[in-house]
């Protein structure tokens, strides 16, 4: 009876390999990361107009544009823009890079400024509560799974 059997280093896994599917690709690209730098796309135009508001705002809060020669894994089709021809441009989107601690002192000043705002509304929302009906202000969620009737 073993003598039928095959080798077992005979046999491969070929056969049994799944076939890859095809992946849409990433519509902007990311840069290999560089430490001590975050990356972010800063728009320069929408629908082929100018954004010199947006894009200045971004840059006097610190975004440097990146440099295309810096970056030659992502692949870069036509100039966009004149203005910012040696740069990375798809879609209207420059990528630009920042100091990480920047970033994070920036993320840690709008999430301070977002919870002023909610502090403000129940403040606000509270100041309307009377002990015959009083408000409820629960800022939990809760999942229950039911019966399904």
């Amino acid at each position: 009876m073993a003598e039928n059997r095959l080798n077992r280093e005979l046999e491969t896994r070929d056969k049994t390999v799944r076939k890859r599917t095809w992946v849409r690709p990433e519509t902007l690209p990311s840069p290999t990361p560089e430490e001590g730098y975050e990356y972010h796309w800063v728009r320069i135009s929408t629908r082929g107009e100018d954004d010199p508001m947006n894009i200045s705002s971004m840059l006097r809060q610190g975004w440097e544009p990146v440099k295309a020669l810096d970056h030659p894994e992502i692949f870069i089709a036509g100039v966009e823009s004149e203005r910012f021809k040696d740069n990375v441009i798809i879609g209207g989107l420059m990528l630009c890079k920042a100091p990480a601690e920047m970033v994070e002192d920036r993320n840690d000043y709008f999430a301070k400024t977002a919870s002023n705002q909610i502090h403000s509304v129940d403040n606000n929302f509270m100041r309307e509560n009377d002990p015959r009906m009083p408000l409820f202000n629960e800022r939990k969620t809760k999942v229950t799974f039911g019966t399904g009737n």
